[in-house]
């Protein structure tokens, strides 16, 4: 049987993150607990399960924000909540070190558990991600 209540906590918990990444005073990885498991589908160089939070920011988000100017700003236009899960669908924009604007869509899958996101699976335009990886080196 589906529980609303928690469906709306947990859409709701993961709005306000993505509210607080756009203003700048927070973010989604800010949820994540200390053993989450979290997913890039695709063929990035970053592309594989990652084995808790700290492997996670640490391989992917640090070296990625240290590719920009300027932080990424998500601008959600969907969220759909059922069971553990929240799906989030986002564009996010940033500026590169090198000047080049980057512009990715993103799909993420989190299931919260206890207010903490323990798995995500991530689905985004790797072509793009790519690019930014392999183009601008971290600062």
């Amino acid at each position: 049987m589906r529980d609303l209540d928690r469906d709306a906590a947990a859409k709701q918990l993961i709005r306000a993150a993505f509210d607080d990444w756009a203003a700048g005073t927070g973010g989604p990885f800010a949820l994540l607990a200390e053993d989450a498991r979290w997913t890039i589908v695709g063929n990035a160089p970053v592309s594989r399960t990652y084995e808790g939070r700290a492997d996670f920011l640490d391989t992917v988000i640090g070296p990625f924000n240290a590719r920009l100017s300027a932080p990424l700003v998500p601008t959600v236009r969907a969220l759909h909540a059922e069971a553990d899960w929240v799906i989030a669908l986002f564009d996010a924009a940033g500026t590169a070190l090198d000047g080049v604007p980057y512009r990715n869509t993103y799909t993420w899958y989190l299931r919260v558990v206890d207010g903490a996101i323990v798995e995500a699976i991530a689905f985004f335009d790797t072509i793009a991600f790519t690019d930014l990886w392999n183009r601008v080196s971290p600062s």
